[in-house]
């Protein structure tokens, strides 16, 4: 009969391991879902990013950045591709990806010392509901560990901000860094400085917008909507902050496209207001409405990488 253990529960049978975060994001609208997680030493992370990389399975994309291994994945089920690989590199993958409520059910099997990652070290970190193993799970040696871990539903959330500052005071990046990691909601995920066009006629000084992304339940949406409307209040400076909204975790093409271009062109509020109200970008004026370009082309860049921070004659 399988044997359902809490994080707590794990951590007492196997000891304290390496785990400290493990957060499961799903875009029910586009059939994906994309798992973060954190480990507290290099050599761990390495070996997964390759080994999830070969075996596949869900996995459609794998990245490493920092101390995160961040997955893309579908919802549903692949089979993973040890091959003959397996019996003399050992091996670990994830599988299969279902969502059940506000819960996420995901497979993993891990072959050799792999089976400590999957079968131990995940398991108890205290993002995790619970992991289930079946009544002949055997871990570490040159055995084959399959589970089944339980995390909460969450989405990703990424909100823009511009033009909370003033040519005497304040920058908008750290208001936003400030906002996401003190928000009471989820799990603060990543932040990003856009450049923006440097030609721009109501710039402060570096003409940069800024953005956060958050891991949160789907009810928490309004609180962290009205909590960073309230922060950004409070810590502005400027009479024109604009705050914008997006849930899911694919940015529209289109909007990447236009934000991209916001580098080097420069568009006026109404338009901004269009491309938003197309691609699904909330925009919240918080003090007045000149940031909402800025805002805006804050979250069409979120997901550029490096590009972000710069402007297109840095990347020819």
């Amino acid at each position: 009969m399988p044997q359902i253990l809490t994080p707590d529960m794990v951590e007492a049978k196997y000891g304290t391991l390496f785990c400290k975060s493990f957060i499961t994001m799903v875009d029910d609208k586009n059939g994906c879902a994309q798992i973060v997680e954190t480990c507290s030493a290099k050599g761990p992370r390495e070996w997964d990013f390759v080994n999830r990389k070969r075996t596949g399975g869900i996995i459609t994309d794998i990245n490493s950045d920092g101390e995160k291994l961040i997955m893309n994945t579908v919802i549903g089920d692949r089979d993973l591709k040890f091959g003959p690989a397996s019996s003399e590199l050992g091996g670990q993958g994830v599988f299969s990806l279902q969502v059940e409520g506000d819960r996420v059910r995901t497979k993993w099997r891990g072959i050799a010392g792999a089976s400590v990652g999957v079968g131990a070290c995940i398991p108890q970190c205290k993002d995790v509901i619970e992991t289930v193993y079946p009544d002949d799970f055997k871990i570490g040696g040159a055995n084959t560990a399959e589970v089944e871990i339980v995390t909460k539903k969450m989405v990703r959330m990424v909100i823009g901000v511009d033009d909370t500052d003033t040519p005497q005071q304040g920058a908008s990046w750290v208001s936003s860094l400030k906002m996401g990691k003190e928000c009471p909601y989820g799990k603060f995920i990543d932040h990003k400085i856009i450049q923006l066009n440097p030609k721009a006629p109501n710039k402060t000084t570096n003409c940069c917008s800024t953005a956060v992304s958050l891991a949160v339940e789907e009810k928490d949406i309004p609180n962290v909507i009205e909590y960073a409307k309230e922060f950004l209040r409070k810590e502005s400076y400027s009479d024109d902050t604009v705050m914008t909204v997006f849930i899911g975790l694919n940015i529209p093409k289109e909007l990447e496209e236009w934000s991209w271009n916001a580098k080097s062109v420069l568009y006026t509020v109404e338009e901004a207001k269009e491309i938003a109200e197309r691609n699904g970008v909330q925009i919240v004026e918080v003090t007045g409405n000149k940031g909402t370009i800025g805002a805006v082309a804050a979250i069409g860049c979120f997901d550029l990488g490096i590009k972000a921070a710069g402007v297109p004659e840095d990347f020819e």
